[in-house]
């Protein structure tokens, strides 16, 4: 079935998806396909994921925590995994170190 859903999405569709709906599991949702298939499509087509809503989303999340927001409770907030959140603020540390 899924097979099915990935031929259907052009490379045009899914640059306008990209532009609308913002996140591959967004995207995925929308067409009954996993957040994966979307970003196997994303890799075939050589289209990149949107970096710019990502910088805006890590921002939050250093602001939130900053404020003594758990990183659970900002994984809540988000809707994603608390390890993705610690993982994230892990790499902004590490950026700021280098500078």
């Amino acid at each position: 079935m899924e097979v099915l859903y990935m031929a259907c999405i052009s490379k045009q569709a899914l640059v306008a998806l990209q532009k609308t709906l913002k996140t591959d599991a967004a995207i995925g949702a929308k067409y009954g396909i996993t957040r994966q298939a979307v970003h196997q499509l994303r890799k075939k087509y050589g289209l990149d994921y949107n970096r710019n809503k990502n910088t805006i989303r890590n921002k939050e999340i250093a602001a939130l925590f900053n404020k003594g927001v758990s990183g659970t409770r900002v994984a809540q907030k988000l809707k994603l995994s608390a390890s993705q959140i610690y993982r994230i603020l892990a790499t902004a540390r590490k950026k700021r170190k280098k500078r």
